[in-house]
């Protein structure tokens, strides 16, 4: 499981009358990352700094952070620090800040970023994603009950079925889930089951439907 942003949001905070503007996006290579932040660079040009910071790679093998002109390590670090404390891969944040007037001190700053890239992650939908992949399983109506029985209790999701003489069921497995499976669906068809691979698709869910990616 990866824990990834499927929608990007954006948040505000105020910190003695200086705003800074969290965007978050989900991005899979640098060059994406980069143009993300080129394209915030220019939307926001009026701007005192425009500070980022992404982890890509499912051990968030590339990190990359810039304070962008704030006194070093107070701006980039406390925002990747936020994606690594909270897990998060293949994520960009930048911080929009527009000076107040008011200095904060380095301290001031660390908690302002911070407090900022929170904000922005919590206004986005974040989910864990799953490396699955489609098992069609054929069988018949007796069988069917079983294997329905058998999918719910792994809280697997059933993405098509179709009824004829035979039923034949599309489910979405996990791939680590994927031989353990096929051996209950064996066994609790008696062998009569026939089952095929299917595609690779990564998915998630979240309370309020089933997400593929």
């Amino acid at each position: 499981m990866l824990k990834v942003v499927y929608e990007g949001g954006t948040n505000e905070i105020i910190e003695k009358k200086s705003r800074f503007i969290a965007t978050v996006r989900s991005v899979d290579t640098e060059e994406e990352a980069l143009g993300f932040i080129e394209g915030l660079k220019k939307k926001y040009w009026n701007a005192t700094h425009n500070c980022y910071a992404f982890v890509i790679g499912e051990q968030s093998e590339l990190q990359r952070f810039s304070d962008d002109g704030e006194p070093s390590g107070t701006a980039g670090k406390p925002i990747l620090e936020v994606l690594l404390n909270e897990e998060i891969h293949n994520t960009a944040i930048v911080v929009t800040r527009y000076f107040g007037g008011t200095l904060l001190g380095t301290g001031g700053l660390v908690r302002a970023y911070s407090h900022a890239a929170k904000a922005g992650l919590e206004s986005s939908r974040i989910v864990e994603k799953v490396h699955g992949q489609v098992l069609e399983i054929q069988t018949d109506y007796n069988g069917l009950g079983k294997i329905q029985y058998l999918l719910g209790q792994r809280k697997i999701d059933i993405l098509d079925a179709q009824y004829a003489e035979d039923v034949v069921v599309k489910a979405l497995v996990p791939i680590q889930q994927m031989e353990l499976v096929q051996k209950e669906v064996t066994e609790a068809t008696s062998g009569r089951g026939v089952m095929k691979e299917g595609e690779c698709l990564d998915f998630a869910r979240d309370a309020r439907e089933l997400l593929v990616f």
